[in-house]
């Protein structure tokens, strides 16, 4: 039996145009005088998100760290939203490395969605003894709370209350591809005001590796010379660029996962499960014993991971069409005993 495997989208393998383009790229020392492959993924990275230049990192992780420890000073505090990747999932570097006090802040605009009075409630005095606050930090989508999508115009909202404030913002969109696609809003229109914007290639587009981090002139200078610091640097990256730019290509497609995740949540809601309708790729079922669910999932042949109280299934290229429709017939013989 055939695992379908739904734990994540960077489960992805490289297609073959993918590999063609990686054994034909034209490549150069990156850390000398630049990768000309790497360098025209930044540019065209760059002009998509509306933002100066950007740079190649090889994760999101790293990304976002060089980010909050381009905008965060020792001791400083910084915004995010409750459950963000940033909080929850990059072990502790944000406060390790970057050395900020973060906040979480809880999702009264929806899931995954602060709101702009909560940016405008941020503590931070003026006596030098207090804690400032100097940076927010956005997701879209946002992972936890099942794939959810910042519009344009709550995105704008947001930045402009950060502003208002003082306050950088960083934007993590390892998925903002995805959000354009669900919501019709451009790319550079959900990143509008950011100061940093991270995006990830690996995550729904296929590629192997690598992210980007986005910005003006003066900041990506700074990254880059951070990326090397935390032994970022590459080579020959002209090799798994070349990858990431026809991974750009799969963006209109996105959709096609997302309808994939759209059927498995109908499949399920008609098993008797209660599952939250996905906006995008990231599907979240509560189910009442999450570790006992999965271990039965697996012996079905169904992949997934817990979040909380829940399961989570996330779509991707690699499924084949039917395979939601597949996972809703193995699973039917558990449903039962699942939702006991």
């Amino acid at each position: 039996m055939k695992p379908l495997d739904f734990r994540s989208d960077t489960v992805t393998k490289p297609t073959q145009e993918m590999r063609v383009a990686m054994a034909a790229a034209e490549v150069g020392d990156d850390v000398l005088e630049r990768d000309p492959t790497m360098e025209r993924l930044e540019r065209r990275v760059a002009e998509m998100l509306g933002l100066g230049t950007a740079l190649w990192v090889p994760t999101g992780c790293m990304s976002n760290l060089i980010a909050l420890t381009l905008h965060i000073k020792r001791g400083d505090r910084f915004l995010a939203p409750m459950k963000a990747h940033v909080l929850d999932s990059e072990l502790g570097t944000a406060a390790w490395l970057a050395n900020g006090m973060p906040e979480a802040l809880s999702w009264e605009g929806g899931p995954g969605r602060p709101t702009p009075m909560q940016v405008l409630r941020s503590k931070g005095g003026a006596a030098y003894y207090s804690l400032r606050t100097t940076l927010l930090c956005l997701e879209n989508t946002h992972n936890f709370a099942g794939g959810t999508c910042l519009r344009a115009a709550e995105h704008a909202a947001l930045v402009e209350a950060a502003k208002s404030k003082g306050m950088k913002v960083h934007l993590d969109g390892a998925r903002l591809w995805h959000a354009s696609v669900a919501t019709g809003d451009s790319l550079s229109d959900l990143a509008k005001g950011a100061d940093t914007v991270s995006v990830c290639l690996s995550k729904g587009l296929g590629a192997p590796m690598g992210s980007l981090l986005a910005g003006d002139a003066g900041t990506i200078t700074e990254a880059r010379r951070l990326r090397k610091m935390l032994g970022g640097g590459i080579r020959q990256g002209g090799v798994v660029a070349a990858a990431g730019l026809v991974a750009l290509d799969y963006i209109p497609r996105l959709k096609e996962d997302h309808a994939k995740a759209a059927r498995l949540a109908e499949g399920l809601i008609s098993l008797g499960f209660r599952p939250v309708m996905p906006e995008t790729n990231i599907l979240l079922v509560p189910v009442p014993r999450p570790n006992h669910a999965l271990s039965r999932m697996e012996s079905a042949g169904v992949l997934c991971l817990p979040v909380g109280d829940a399961l989570r299934f996330i779509t991707h290229r690699d499924l084949a069409e039917g395979d939601a429709e597949e996972a809703i017939e193995r699973i039917k013989p558990l449903a039962d005993e699942l939702l006991a």
